[in-house]
């Protein structure tokens, strides 16, 4: 088991995989009735504050090593933040509030783990993803005194994490992959797609609705645009590249449902889930399968378990999404049906991957 805390991906991702397939399915055989227990709060709580933040966990505390040339947590101090955040998800189970104490105690963590390689190295470029970390664990507070709120605040933070991190690696990727591809990016579109998501979390937090409406719209048309930059068509032949694609793309719909939502235009609930199960659910599973091959020495490729769970999780956001658009009676059945997949799909993860994430790099290096 000593491979499993060599470094921060390991634990994280497959601890993200299982909760990501297990609690989703418990969930909705409470939604359904099978069960006891539907908890709207819970569900919203756990997927982001949960899920979503142990894959940014274990991304950072992968990526901070590479970006700072020092080490971040490992061995018995990576297994610590892991039992801190497995002691916030069985706390959810009985106290939310409980489970936001435990969440800020695991943030903080994660901002210590990274912190001290990013301060030591000066390497102030990512010294904000400390603060985002801190932020995290205070948005899990804010939710239990205004989950609304609470909420809002994990959204558009896990959502402005995704932003910084695809738009320094997808272009990337995709131009090493496929020679003359052409992704770049344009500085100040960069800079103004970033600062559209940070305007959009104030007027969130300032409970400014028709202002963040606004902020949306123009933000759906800068990702869009951002992403039009990164040559997505190119990538049609590259499972392992086109998730990341594609999933970006539903950051846009989420951006442009925001804004209609805000208009008394469409449903609040379904921009939200353009973003969870779309963005968030497809670029975390694109990232991971990504990362954890490339960091414990195997081909950078996919097979028929990795194009099945990709497949999965993005009938899950149409289903979620856009069958209700078109099908408004469908809304319940809808829900069931995306539930069944998103849990398939990181099922299909978490098996495939757990010998991967849990033995030594193929090539006998540390990591």
């Amino acid at each position: 088991m000593g491979a499993l805390f060599a470094l921060g991906f390991r634990p994280f991702y497959l601890l993200a995989g299982g909760y990501a397939a297990a609690s989703i399915a418990i969930w909705a055989l409470q939604y359904s009735g099978v069960l006891p227990g539907a908890d709207m709060h819970w569900h919203a709580h756990e997927m982001l504050f949960g899920y979503a933040f142990a894959v940014i966990a274990g991304f950072l505390l992968t990526a901070v090593r590479a970006w700072s040339g020092r080490p971040t947590p490992t061995g018995a101090a990576l297994a610590g933040l892991a039992v801190a955040w497995v002691c916030a998800r069985l706390l959810a189970l009985y106290s939310l509030p409980l489970a936001a104490l435990a969440d800020m105690v695991f943030a903080l963590g994660v901002a210590w783990g990274i912190g001290k390689p990013l301060v030591a190295s000066d390497n102030r470029r990512n010294w904000f993803f400390i603060v985002l970390m801190v932020a995290m664990g205070a948005a899990s507070i804010l939710f239990q005194a205004d989950p609304r709120l609470g909420v809002a605040a994990g959204l558009d933070l896990v959502l402005f994490v995704m932003a910084v991190v695809a738009g320094r690696v997808v272009p990337g990727f995709t131009n090493n992959a496929v020679p003359g591809a052409g992704a770049r990016r344009i500085a100040p579109l960069e800079r103004a797609a970033l600062g559209a998501v940070l305007f959009l979390f104030a007027a969130d937090m300032l409970e400014l609705p028709v202002i963040a409406a606004a902020a949306a719209v123009v933000g759906a048309a800068l990702h869009g645009w951002r992403l039009a930059l990164w040559a997505p068509f190119r990538t049609r032949g590259l499972p392992i590249l086109w998730i990341l694609h594609l999933s970006y793309g539903w950051v846009v719909v989420h951006l442009a449902l925001r804004g209609l939502a805000g208009f008394g235009l469409a449903l609040p609930s379904l921009a939200a889930h353009a973003l969870t199960v779309g963005a968030i659910g497809g670029l975390t599973l694109g990232m991971m399968t990504r990362t954890a091959r490339g960091h414990t020495a195997h081909p950078l490729s996919t097979g028929h378990a990795e194009l099945l769970a990709y497949m999965m999780v993005q009938a899950a956001a149409v289903v979620r999404v856009l069958v209700p658009l078109v099908v408004p009676g469908a809304h319940a059945a809808s829900i069931s049906l995306s539930a069944l997949l998103w849990s398939a799909a990181f099922a299909v993860f978490t098996v495939t991957y757990f010998p991967i994430l849990s033995r030594p790099r193929l090539d006998g290096r540390p990591g």
